[in-house]
């Protein structure tokens, strides 16, 4: 554990795991993954994932850089859901839409490391009553682990009132090094045969729609620049791709949300998971000429995002799976990111 810097007199720490395959740096502002570094087809290590050299840039910027998000991630329709029958009134952030939970989200906090080793770290904190709108006290704890040649992140909630939780990671990937430029030339496969479609604010309409025939079927490996730019009216709202995709299979259970190779590198990502969606987003409004760690610079579509997780809006939609945290019951997820070679 190192010190990485403070903020309004609070220190943050920045912990080193590591493993015979790979190494992964998380901080304790914004349980944050840094840092996560994976050998290439040559046995080179790769850092796949941006990030900041300085804490004051991820206090000052709201790119989310690998950070947990929640209490509910992705979005709120004009900031207001059900829960119970009754409206929520959250913090709106977003287009008069509420994004990660707005300035009350978890990659805002200080996170307490309640135990660590090589290879595992917990980190726990407690989103207050009535903060941002968000009913009850809730009890969060993050745990990164090194597996092999993968990185499982295990999540767990409980709440003294009934309240929504729909916590995910926030990594930004680039199989070829997160300085590396674009990933219009990484491949994607998703297992998802559906996606929940959006308005012109990236909220869900509330329909779930078939992928074949459109620009967003991702069933069979596929370039990611090869039709984010079709006109295609679900791309040209997002600025390319910003959808949540329905995975195949059970909810619930554990299985395969995507697949992505890097030719450069020879590095591909599996994403497994038991969660009912996934966010694909192809980074489109990371900011042109953005300092990012190392003297890297960022831009637009520089890296891309695979967000396990509850629908967005689900609260307001009663065809979505449930996000609703009964008080005193435990909720707990897994996704796994693994990291092979071809």
């Amino acid at each position: 554990m190192a010190f990485f810097g403070i903020i309004d007199g609070r220190p943050v720490d920045c912990i080193r795991l590591h493993n015979n395959k790979l190494t992964a740096e998380v901080l304790t502002y914004g349980a944050a993954l840094r840092a996560l570094t994976v050998p290439d087809r040559t046995g080179k290590p790769v850092d796949v994932v941006l990030g900041f050299d300085s804490l004051e840039d991820y206090v000052n910027h709201d790119c989310y850089f690998g950070a947990t998000v929640g209490p509910m991630a992705n979005r709120i329709g004009k900031a207001v859901c059900l829960l119970n029958g009754k409206p929520l009134r959250l913090t709106a952030n977003d287009r008069g839409n509420s994004l990660h939970s707005g300035e009350a989200g978890l990659d805002r906090k200080f996170w307490t490391v309640t135990a660590c080793c090589d290879e595992r770290v917990t980190l726990t904190c407690t989103h207050p009553d009535g903060l941002g709108g968000i009913p009850g006290d809730i009890h969060f704890e993050v745990t990164y682990r090194l597996e092999g040649s993968g990185i499982s992140i295990t999540y767990r909630a409980r709440s003294d009132r009934d309240t929504i939780c729909n916590p995910t990671n926030h990594s930004y990937f680039n199989l070829d090094g997160h300085g590396s430029g674009t990933i219009l030339d990484h491949r994607i496969r998703l297992c998802a045969k559906s996606f929940t479609p959006t308005d012109d604010k990236s909220i869900p309409t509330g329909d779930i729609r078939a992928v074949s025939g459109t620009a967003l079927d991702l069933t069979k490996p596929t370039r990611v620049g090869e039709h984010i730019d079709d006109p295609e009216e679900q791309l040209r709202l997002a600025g390319g791709y910003d959808h949540n995709f329905v995975i195949d299979a059970a909810e619930e259970a554990f299985r395969p949300a995507a697949e992505v190779w890097a030719a450069r590198s020879g590095i591909k990502l599996t994403v497994r998971t038991d969660r009912p969606g996934v966010q694909f987003y192809t980074g489109n409004y990371i900011p042109a000429g953005l300092a990012g760690k190392e003297g890297a610079v960022y831009g637009p579509r520089q890296a891309l995002c695979l967000e396990t997780q509850g629908f967005p809006d689900a609260p307001n939609h009663q065809s979505f799976p449930s996000v609703t945290l009964r008080a005193g019951k435990e909720w707990t997820s897994r996704t796994l990111y693994q990291f092979t070679v071809e």
